[in-house]
């Protein structure tokens, strides 16, 4: 039994023998890769150690906000705040109501709406099916809402981020994430009147926000193809060359004409007739200039837009502000979705309080126009709702009026509290919590330190460092007379007032101051 045990043991040693080699190859082979991955993995562990911090606790990496972006401290934003209500004011006074779309859209809505803006535009990565894109302006979205909801006329306002992956000049209020404040007219309506309520509403928030003198170039994307076609452009390159001229507030003719001809393709005596053009600026005279021009009188698209533009004038003239407008051959705004009347709101020079400091360079504070054609590119159809809207750059304005702000000695306050409850005793604080619990259900702004026992003065130098203008003063002898002490921080007048008429008294001089 032995000797066959072993001839046994032999063959199944015979037979597995090879195999239990190639097994044990395979696993060597398999641990050497895991150990490899492993490596890696540890690799990239100690790698994202060293970024985050050392093990003492201290922090490696800079804290700051994304290039293109910014905080706003409470200063900043009460200055902020202003500006929005000025404009959403002036949005309310003439009828508009309020929409909100979501902050990233379908990327091909937004897709062949900007032109060479379009390289512009935030990709967010796939996130489960969706090729999505950060909205570039509020208008595309806009469209897209009206279409999808069949919406054909709506006077709206909207306010809201957006992004643009453009390089940012902070100190010309130029980010990559900004506020657009937009006010559109949308539906079928006779020509150019609702296109003048828009320079109108610009012309108004310039003027309230007192940011410096400014003027506000119109043009009509209609002339500029109808010149375009009689300097001898190709229809081809309307566009490109449209966007070539867009630059002519930022650069020479030269520069402008160079790019036209070398990187355009542009014939030089094409570019040459161009130039005669774009150098024309004027009124309602010069509408009726060209209108004698023996070729832009010929071509179709330019008649129709110098027939508007005079309309434009006239309707302007009646709102009164024609002092500040300028008809300029030279406004092109690039985006591809205008069909119509253009216009730009530019600082001719912002106001500054020390005249030794350099001036904020910020250019364009507003812009729009006509897009008739944008909605019936989303909807199923091709339904057209004719459309024209502006767009105020808040950015911009905000830069003019920080400076100014810092320039200024002015305190800028960062809330609205009427009204201190102070006590000038000691063990008053459930007398002042009451007491402030009070005002508050009165719809009073009221505040109070959170001590036990805080000193008198301290809770004067609370209302002078923070701009409160009244303080209300408890004490022993007030309470037991029902009255309450109130002071006048500027003034530092005090006066005995009924506990009764205590909010009515506050709400007359917050009134008053």
């Amino acid at each position: 039994m032995n000797a066959i045990g072993m001839v046994s043991g032999k063959l199944w040693t015979g037979f597995l023998g090879p195999r239990i080699g190639l097994c044990n190859n395979a696993l060597r082979a398999m641990s050497c890769h895991t150990n490899t991955q492993i490596g890696v993995e540890v690799a990239k562990l100690l790698d994202l150690k060293a970024q985050l911090g050392t093990d003492d606790g201290k922090q490696m990496f800079v804290l700051k906000t994304p290039k293109g972006t910014r905080d706003y401290n409470p200063k900043q934003m009460a200055i902020r705040e202003s500006v929005f209500n000025t404009i959403i004011s002036c949005f309310k006074r003439h009828g508009a109501e309020t929409i909100d779309t979501p902050v990233f859209e379908l990327k091909e809505t937004l897709t062949g709406k900007y032109g060479e803006d379009s390289k512009l535009i935030y990709d967010l990565k796939d996130q489960g099916g969706e090729l999505l894109s950060l909205r570039y302006d509020l208008t595309v979205p806009f469209a897209r809402y009206l279409a999808m909801n069949k919406i054909s006329n709506i006077k709206r306002y909207h306010i809201a981020k957006v992004y643009r992956r453009d390089n940012p000049a902070m100190t010309k209020g130029r980010y990559r994430e900004f506020y657009q404040c937009d006010f559109d007219i949308a539906g079928q309506y006779d020509s150019m009147i609702p296109d003048a309520e828009c320079i109108k509403v610009v012309h108004e928030i310039l003027a309230e926000l007192q940011l410096g003198d400014f003027h506000i170039k119109v043009n009509d994307r209609r002339i500029l193809d109808g010149m375009f076609a009689v300097c001898g452009v190709p229809d081809d390159k309307f566009r490109a060359i449209c966007s070539t001229v867009d630059k002519l507030d930022k650069a020479s003719w030269e520069e402008v004409k160079n790019e036209m001809v070398g990187e355009k393709g542009l014939a030089p005596e094409a570019a040459d007739r161009i130039g005669e053009y774009v150098r024309m600026h004027g009124g309602f005279d010069l509408a009726e200039k060209l209108l004698q021009d023996p070729q832009l009188s010929q071509n179709k698209h330019a008649l129709e837009g110098l027939t508007d533009m005079k309309d434009l004038f006239k309707y302007l003239e009646l709102f009164k502000v024609t002092d500040k407008v300028i008809f300029d051959l030279s406004l092109a705004r690039g985006l591809d979705y205008y069909t119509g009347v253009i216009y730009e709101a530019v600082l001719i020079q912002p106001q500054n309080v020390h005249p030794s400091e350099e001036l904020v360079s910020v250019g364009s504070v507003a812009g729009g126009g006509r897009y008739d054609g944008l909605v019936g590119m989303f909807d199923p159809k091709g339904r057209k709702v004719p459309c024209v809207g502006v767009s105020v750059g808040i950015e911009r304005v905000f830069s003019i009026l920080e400076q100014k702000a810092e320039a200024s000695e002015e305190k800028i306050r960062t809330t609205e509290t009427q009204v201190l409850v102070a006590s000038a005793q000691k063990n008053l604080l459930e007398e002042r919590l009451k007491l402030t619990s009070e005002l508050w259900d009165a719809g009073i702004k009221a505040e109070v330190l959170y001590k036990k026992n805080p000193k008198l003065l301290s809770q004067f130098q609370h209302c002078e460092e923070t701009g409160i203008p009244l303080v209300a003063i408890i004490g022993e002898q007030e309470l037991k007379e029902g009255v309450v002490k109130l002071r006048n921080v500027a003034t530092r007048e005090e006066v005995d007032v009924s506990r009764v008429t205590l909010v009515e008294e506050i709400k007359k001089r917050s009134i008053q101051s």
